[in-house]
């Protein structure tokens, strides 16, 4: 029986404006779980630098992913919000999960051939072994639940293979520290230090897709601002991308079935459902056999009345740099305290001299 104390861990990767969909895909998610677990939210500006070494605005990039999180709801003070490299653990610990992972398990992350492209050799090794930093990210508080989306499922099943392949080499060091826990991975029983991490998944997770594609993930990489609606987007800029959103000849139709092979129908469709906690069929049953010119106002409204007070409470945030960096200075304090506990452990498991 898995005796580890419930956790949640994420985090979001300061790199871009935040958008919708990682509001409805996992910011929003995360406000849910502070109500029902102990939550540990972070931003990831290590994992900034695989995306781009030189950045002129990370500081305030990873300013305004805090200010998101506070302004979507996230208690800062009942729960941990912090930047990652601000707890050294996260770096110490990704060395020694870089020394358990296998060369063969990396090679199969499908995100790193996806971001790396054709020109493989001339990734940084960072971005091949990002991986190995989520996973510290995770066990470095011993988290035992993480709320993903389907593009980070694989790097879950990772962390669980480091987790046990470090709880089955260091198993006797493990009893002789005296600070495992005993747990089944499978059928088996097994004393471990870290958790076999589970997937929080609450329902399906809204897949927002480009405006501008519907077969191609919102995305705060895309050179076109009108793929997308930033969170600190104004009223005008989103009625704008919402009218300029990309749609079919026809109008919509009255059942799911109709959405199959209209990729931008089902996307706007879908963010509509999202945005009002309902169903496609919900929203179909309400817009059927209209036209897009009378849906996307109304869509325009819907987005506008939800993002409102978030948009408005981040400018206010982020007009406050100092209130911003002291949160995450007590948060990171908190986490450290936690860590520093972890590290300490894992030395005397793996035998470093301190």
């Amino acid at each position: 029986m898995n005796e580890f104390k419930p956790l949640v861990f994420s985090g979001v990767q300061p790199t871009g404006n935040l958008h919708l969909g990682n509001y409805l895909g996992a910011i929003r998610k995360f406000v849910a779980l502070q109500e029902s677990h102990d939550c540990i939210y972070c931003v990831v500006d290590m994992h900034a630098l695989t995306a781009q070494l030189v950045h002129d605005d990370l500081k305030e990039q990873t300013r305004s992913i805090a200010a998101a999180y506070i302004a979507a709801g996230i208690d800062a003070k009942k729960h941990i919000v912090f930047n990652q490299s601000q707890v050294s653990g996260h770096a110490e610990l990704a060395w020694v999960f870089n020394c358990v992972a296998r060369i063969g398990w990396m090679n199969r992350m499908t995100q790193f051939k996806d971001k790396a492209g054709k020109d493989a050799e001339k990734a940084s090794l960072g971005l091949y072994a990002y991986p190995s930093l989520m996973a510290s990210d995770i066990l470095l508080y011993r988290a035992t639940h993480v709320p993903v989306g389907d593009d980070q499922k694989q790097h879950l099943e990772l962390t669980r293979d480091i987790a046990q392949k470090f709880n089955l080499d260091f198993a006797e060091k493990i009893r002789a520290v005296g600070k495992g826990v005993d747990i089944k991975v499978g059928d088996e029983p097994v004393h471990a230090y870290f958790p076999m991490v589970e997937p929080l998944i609450d329902g399906p997770a809204p897949r927002v897709m480009s405006l501008r594609d519907g077969t191609k993930k919102m995305s705060k990489s895309d050179p076109s601002d009108l793929s997308r609606i930033n969170l600190m987007d104004d009223e005008d800029s989103i009625a704008k991308k919402v009218k300029k959103a990309k749609t079919d000849p026809d109008g919509l139709p009255s059942e799911v079935a109709g959405l199959a092979g209209r990729p931008e129908a089902d996307n706007l469709v879908g963010i509509y459902a999202a945005l009002s906690d309902k169903t496609k069929a919900d929203i179909l049953k309400e817009f059927g056999g209209q036209q897009f010119s009378a849906f996307k106002p109304a869509l325009s409204e819907l987005a506008l009345t939800v993002l409102s007070p978030i948009t408005s409470e981040m400018r206010r945030l982020m007009n406050d740099p100092g209130y911003i960096d002291d949160v995450l200075r007590d948060g990171a304090s908190r986490a450290r305290a936690r860590a520093d506990v972890t590290m300490r452990e894992v030395r005397d498991i793996v035998g470093f001299l301190y």
